[in-house]
């Protein structure tokens, strides 16, 4: 019987995860593995929703955002019976490798797996959020930036045509990647993140500067969640800047859409360096792809390790928060 490898997708979904299902499963039994698909994340370990993959299962997907395998976040798995069971379901037929495809919690999970029954696995990052340490790039960042920016230019023509403000909250509860990257590229003129410290007054002193003699005419601001400043900055542009504001909160669209180009061939190149990476007999390291080459960590480098935005990045949006 040939050797299994599971693949299965955890924690928050992201555009990307599809293709690197396809990929690894299509990878892996051209390697002469028999792979396998796990639904619903750690949850589907433990109640045993483990399927053959075959061709009907994974065609026609490349295109689909979020994950068709479905994700969980399981308490269950932090307690050593219900991670037993996972094992034995496993076991009985004959998968003796892992692929998961999320973010640190999820590899967090599966290391403790590792550590008790000694099923080895790797780790393909995917979170909107590009916030796992050691990887330039997560799968779904550049599709949840294209949903972004999609809907920001949108809300700017709203915003030329009556001479108005919006503030777009965009999702980042701990990092603000989103909401600088997005402010640069649609050119917004206000972005407030809780890395780097804002002034809201001396920005407002700069737009009723240009309201006043430059003829400014719309605003447009880019708010993370977890500056938990949306609502103020729109009360703040409205009643101290003069400019009648709108505040507008993109939630879950941004996870959604089909995956860009470059997620699905990011995805590709993930899935196969995770195959790779199980066949040259390593056992719990995580995928990362940095300045422009693919390889792996292991995984206690990759989650005790703080993941710190692009310098020149936070240089950039640094005068759009007053700065």
């Amino acid at each position: 019987m040939s050797e299994g490898i599971a693949i299965l997708t955890s924690g928050g979904d992201a555009a990307g995860m599809n293709p690197a299902v396809k990929c690894a499963a299509d990878y892996a039994a051209a390697k002469g593995f028999k792979p396998w698909l796990v639904y619903d994340g750690l949850r589907g370990l433990i109640d045993d929703k483990i399927v053959e993959s075959n061709r009907d299962l994974i065609s026609g997907i490349l295109h689909r955002g979020g994950t068709f395998l479905r994700s969980s976040r399981s308490k269950r798995f932090f307690e050593i019976d219900f991670r037993r069971q996972a094992y034995e379901n496993l076991k009985k037929r004959g998968i003796t490798k892992l692929v998961v495809i999320g973010g640190d919690g999820s590899f967090r999970a599966l290391n403790q797996f590792y550590s008790d029954f000694g099923v080895p696995f790797a780790g393909i990052p995917a979170t909107i959020d590009n916030d796992i340490a050691g990887t330039d790039y997560c799968l779904g960042v550049d599709t949840a930036l294209n949903m972004i920016r999609q809907s920001v230019d949108s809300i700017r023509d709203t915003a030329t045509s009556f001479s108005r403000a919006f503030v777009i909250e965009v999702m980042g509860r701990h990092c603000g990647y989103l909401a600088m990257v997005s402010a640069l590229a649609c050119g917004a003129e206000l972005c407030l993140t809780t890395e780097i410290p804002y002034d809201l007054e001396k920005i407002g002193a700069k737009l009723k500067h240009e309201i006043k003699h430059e003829g400014r005419d719309h605003i447009i601001a880019i708010v993370a969640e977890g500056t938990k400043m949306a609502d103020y900055t729109t009360r703040y542009i409205n009643d101290s800047i003069g400019m009648e504001a709108r505040l507008t909160v993109l939630g879950h669209v941004q996870r959604g859409g089909s995956p860009t180009v470059h997620d699905r061939i990011m995805a590709y190149k993930f899935a196969v360096a995770a195959v790779d990476s199980l066949i040259a007999g390593e056992t719990n390291a995580i995928m990362v792809y940095r300045d422009g080459t693919f390889g792996h960590l292991p995984i206690h480098t990759v989650v005790d390790s703080k993941y710190k935005i692009d310098a020149s990045i936070m240089r950039l949006v640094a005068p759009l928060c007053g700065g």
